[in-house]
């Protein structure tokens, strides 16, 4: 899909204003100014952020009730993947969305992009591990081993709470590999972007975790 095709699915299939879509093309084209300075995305994937990084990030919204004073983590963010996306779109709902990211230099261009889209409903926070978290909904893309994020809902986060994680073509394998017992629920759906790649939709059930 081409940049003209991302746009219509985005406005038709996810219901994108033209507000929310011209800022997306300013993050866009900042985004790639900065990467010239800055390994915020890979080089590779530059010509193609339309696709394999706003919608592959924009999907998620198809699994989610939104509602005002929701809130939504990104653990891990890095240029905004997939937080951002979705902050851009909550601006008329609005929620909340955490942004955690460790890099100084990334959470600098976050810091940018937010004041230059006026982006108000949207917070840059420090590494993950650092504090107790809460929110409604995580979310996260090429963050960590799934272990390491079931690790991170057991220790870090108080609450019940939901996952919504991107995942490549070892989504199975990982899940797999863990022990979920009774305090989690799991799906796997199919990726809009990459017929290997799968979404993790996990909800922990248990409220003192």
């Amino acid at each position: 899909m081409n940049k003209a095709d991302v746009i219509l699915f985005l406005r038709e299939k996810l219901n994108f204003s033209n507000k929310s879509i011209e800022k997306l093309d300013i993050f866009h084209d900042t985004l790639v100014k900065a990467n010239l300075k800055h390994n915020l995305i890979a080089k590779s994937t530059i010509k193609s952020i339309w696709f394999r990084h706003i919608l592959d990030s924009a999907q998620l919204l198809k699994h989610m009730k939104l509602a005002q004073n929701l809130i939504i983590s990104d653990l891990g963010t890095g240029a905004g993947f997939p937080g951002l996306i979705l902050a851009i779109y909550g601006e008329s709902i609005p929620f909340h969305v955490k942004l955690y990211e460790k890099s100084p230099v990334k959470r600098a261009f976050l810091d940018e992009i937010c004041v230059l889209l006026n982006l108000k409903n949207t917070e840059i926070l420090d590494n993950v591990y650092k504090s107790k978290l809460k929110s409604d909904i995580f979310v996260c893309r090429a963050f960590k081993k799934f272990d390491e994020i079931l690790k991170i809902s057991r220790e870090n986060i108080k609450g019940k709470h939901k996952f919504l994680i991107l995942k490549g073509k070892n989504a199975e394998k990982e899940i797999k590999e863990v022990s979920l017992k009774i305090n989690y629920r799991y799906r796997l759906v199919k990726s809009l972007t990459d017929t290997e790649s799968k979404i993790i939709m996990m909800d922990n059930i248990n409220n003192d975790i």
